[in-house]
């Protein structure tokens, strides 16, 4: 992976992870900037490394669609084409400006990984497009099951730490 798409991930990242966490400042005002600028980092590095599993998540569920595994094939990697939709996706995640426009770019930006898979494993369209979706809705799932959960450690600590 190039420097470049590297930043674009991290971009990305840090897109997604400050429209997730304004919201959270907004309802709280009393948390503190540090604090903030912490989850913020933290947020990006974890959203730009989710983008980054995408095509190696769908790439190894095309390999266990195939019947004859693909020994010694290079993997599906994001290249700068690829990845600058998916940092236009991320600057339109905040919620003000629509889930389901984010949807849509993050559907178009998913597409665009299709054509690629299916040529690196010779799947049909429709099959690569399905292991681009399985990956992306697991990878989703698995984010938001440990934000859900590292919200809930936190807010029972914070309960704790009052009583």
């Amino acid at each position: 992976m190039s420097l470049m798409v590297v930043a674009v991930l991290l971009l990305a990242g840090l897109s997604e992870a400050l429209g997730r966490l304004l919201p959270l400042v907004a309802r709280r005002p009393g948390v503190s900037r540090p604090v903030a600028a912490e989850l913020l980092l933290i947020g990006a590095v974890v959203e730009g490394a989710v983008f980054a599993l995408w095509p190696l998540t769908s790439w190894t569920i095309a390999e266990l669609v195939l019947s004859p595994p693909l020994f010694g094939a290079a993997a599906l990697t994001w290249t700068p084409g690829l990845a600058a939709p998916l940092l236009l996706s991320a600057v339109l995640a905040f919620p003000l400006l629509g889930p389901l426009l984010h949807l849509l770019l993050f559907v178009g930006v998913g597409i665009g990984l299709v054509a690629p898979l299916s040529a690196m494993t010779g799947l049909g369209w429709w099959a690569a497009a399905g292991c681009v979706a399985v990956a992306g809705v697991g990878l989703g799932v698995a984010v938001e099951a440990v934000r859900r959960l590292v919200a809930k450690i936190s807010g029972t600590g914070a309960r704790e730490s009052l009583a």
